[in-house]
């Protein structure tokens, strides 16, 4: 079955503009008649302007006309590709809620390092996307935007706190989307929602403003496109002081795979901590180490390496931070926080110095056992999350603000190592949802992440076919403040192409 134009992979996109058998406006076309069915009950979207949309096109297109496209220095473009960013990724002229109806609504001065990126390759920037109060929660669930759902099941939380770039990207939104991820929030809501994310170094791709474990990663539904995101992104920049140097790393060669031969990997199915692996989790993650033993790879069982001690001192020390910043705000602004937030950081108030500051100490810790545990392998496996995608408006998987880290055991040691963790697709489980294998490397190795991931993506084959849209109209009420539009501007509009 041949793909829509707003299907194809970025790579495939410009070759078809170089060839003009389409043009960037046809694509954005394409796109937009997707939205229009999909985003009124997904609500991924934030600063969605469809006019916007084909003004770029349109330049792009003229651009590709003239034989001119906007290139980087090792020839890569992204002219005409359609691209989003998460919302709380800054783009010139555009509010950055940060998920909350707290924030005091003012236009970016400037674009952040991953926006300006892709503008200077000539993305085609479709729009924001959602995120909860704050990037505190593994949710869709905000207090500005409307509640963004899975497209596998529209009763189900696509996870976050890249929650709406993780339902953009499943349900075929244009091939590039980037997320940010300080304990989780690439990797899980991919898990959720059947994609493919990596979430890299720290300072691998520069990000403003940067913190302690804080990074921005692709989420694609190809390995192909997130590396053709790496090569895009992974460059310096001096507004991030955690930027790492200038490397030339062949980005692109991660799809030619790995040869798994020799490969010692490790398999971990218990964290130390947290929420315990579903049978189905386990059974589909240990399907897949299978897999590479049989590709000639060793696996060998270990045990898990984080503590509850580690987790509840960054859980204080977190709550902490998070109630300071939130204390700091007017009374009238405190209260349009989510509740569960609210709830979750009032204990902060009550902390000590020795225990903020032993909270603190906890990010090292975990560090330092994190490395060592991963140490003897090339790569470790896990699961990303030990369980299945929840229920839509429910801010965790156990929607518990006392216990609001429990799903995080397998995913956040590695954001405090600064270690490249990816997710991908392994499965589904009984309800047809999809299952998330985490692979994650030695500190700086994310080109040989991505070319594990690759490995395993030609021996998993596949993936079932993505969600379709909805046929039924939404209800009213899910419309939310999100800046969508129910109707398609293009519906009568000509097709405007090359030929």
């Amino acid at each position: 079955m041949s793909l829509a134009l707003h299907e194809l992979g970025a790579l495939a996109l410009v070759e078809g503009y170089r060839r003009r058998d389409f043009s960037p406006l046809e694509v954005a076309q394409s796109l937009l008649d997707h939205v229009a069915r999909w985003e009124p009950r997904l609500c991924a979207l934030y600063a969605f302007e469809p006019e916007a949309v084909l003004d770029q096109a349109r330049a792009s297109e003229a651009r590709w006309l003239r034989g001119e496209p906007l290139t980087n220095a090792r020839g890569l473009s992204l002219d005409g590709v359609p691209a989003t960013l998460k919302e709380n990724i800054a783009t010139r002229g555009t509010p950055v809620p940060l998920g909350t109806a707290a924030t005091e609504l003012r236009p970016a001065a400037e674009d952040a390092p991953p926006a300006a990126r892709l503008r200077e390759l000539g993305a085609v920037l479709l729009a924001k996307t959602t995120m909860p109060d704050y990037g505190m929660l593994s949710s869709g669930l905000s207090s500005f935007h409307a509640l963004s759902r899975n497209p596998w099941d529209l009763s189900k939380n696509p996870g976050g706190s890249s929650a709406g770039a993780a339902a953009a990207a499943a349900t075929g939104y244009g091939p590039l989307h980037l997320g940010t991820d300080i304990g989780g929030s690439v990797r899980l809501p991919a898990a959720w929602c059947g994609l493919f994310t990596l979430k890299p170094s720290l300072g691998r791709i520069p990000i403003k403003p940067p913190y302690a474990g804080r990074v921005a990663g692709p989420m694609t539904r190809t390995v192909e496109d997130a590396t053709v995101m790496m090569a895009a992104l992974a460059q310096p920049d001096w507004r991030d002081t955690t930027s790492l140097p200038a490397q030339d790393i062949a980005w692109l060669q991660a799809g030619e795979g790995q040869d798994l031969r020799g490969l010692r990997l490790g398999l971990m199915l218990d964290a130390g901590w947290g929420l315990p692996v579903t049978p189905e989790i386990r059974a589909a993650v240990e399907a897949a180490a299978q897999a590479f033993e049989r590709a000639g790879a060793s696996v060998e069982r270990m045990p898990g390496f984080s503590t509850r001690a580690m987790i509840d001192g960054l859980d204080r020390f977190w709550r902490m931070r998070s109630w300071l910043d939130i204390s700091a705000l007017p009374a009238e602004r405190q209260a349009r926080v989510l509740p569960y937030i609210r709830a979750w950081v009032a204990s902060g108030a009550q902390l000590s110095a020795p225990e903020l500051f032993e909270g603190y100490s906890q990010m090292a810790a975990l560090r330092e056992a994190a490395v060592a545990a991963c140490q003897p392998y090339d790569y470790v496996l896990s699961p990303t999350s030990p369980v299945g995608a929840f229920p839509a408006d429910w801010a965790s998987p156990i929607n518990d603000p006392l216990r609001p880290f429990e799903h995080i055991a397998f995913t956040l040691p590695f954001n405090m190592s600064e270690q490249p963790a990816a997710s991908i697709n392994c499965g589904y489980d009984a309800a047809g949802l999809p299952i998330g294998l985490q692979i994650a490397g030695r500190r700086f190795d994310d080109l040989g992440v991505l070319r594990l991931a690759r490995a395993y993506e030609l021996l998993r084959g596949p993936q079932r076919p993505w969600p379709q849209p909805p046929q039924e109209e939404p209800e009213e009420e899910d419309s939310g403040p999100a800046l969508i539009r129910r109707s398609n501007p293009l519906a009568n509009r000509g097709r405007a192409g090359y030929r």
